[in-house]
């Protein structure tokens, strides 16, 4: 079944097909919020909380790019999260035991190829982590529009939906313009 026979589906209140769409973007939706969130647990968290809140407004998806819909919320529900980290500090134990004996908390074993030999798999661990450092520096928006347009190759267009702005394109410089309150904050 093709992705706008699903929609529909859902809207319906088929749950299956609901369940198929997940399938479809739980991987992208999971790969962004941990980019934008910058640890899995968080990520894994806002995730869920995003297809749930997809469920819940499904019937009111009304066409266009459901991925950009779907990366919208994902991108919302990373925000709040962040929101709720600043009113509500916490350090986790969860990463103690594993930077206490030596072991890399933060290591990602997706970013491993099954051909790498140890060197190029700990130069690519540290260019992921170079990275993601880099992104956690960013304000949350910048940070959101970074990983939806570099990391996952969307369209402005596309991105600037996810984020909730008519553009982000500024057609007249030819560069990525960022407004808020109506100033650019960078060009």
């Amino acid at each position: 079944m093709d992705e706008a026979a699903l929609i529909k589906q859902a809207q319906r209140g088929d749950l299956d097909s609901f369940n198929r769409l997940v399938l479809d973007y739980q991987g992208l939706a999971y790969n962004v919020a941990y980019r934008i969130m910058g640890e899995a647990a968080p990520a894994e968290d806002a995730t869920q909380e995003a297809f749930l809140s997809a469920y819940r407004a499904i019937r009111r998806f009304r066409g266009g790019s459901f991925r950009g819909w779907m990366l919208r919320i994902v991108t919302h529900a990373c925000y709040d999260e962040l929101r709720r980290r600043k009113r509500r500090p916490s350090i986790s134990l969860e990463g103690f035991d594993a930077d206490s004996e030596g072991g890399e908390s933060d290591s990602n074993p997706a970013l491993a190829s099954p051909g790498d030999g140890p060197e190029t798999a700990a130069e690519r661990s540290a260019l992921a982590r170079g990275i993601q450092e880099c992104l956690e520096r960013l304000p949350a928006e910048f940070r959101a529009v970074a990983v939806l347009a570099d990391v996952q190759e969307l369209e402005y267009q596309e991105v600037a939906a996810a984020i909730g702005r008519k553009q982000l394109y500024n057609l007249e410089g030819g560069t990525v313009a960022w407004w808020k309150q109506g100033y650019p904050l960078a060009k």
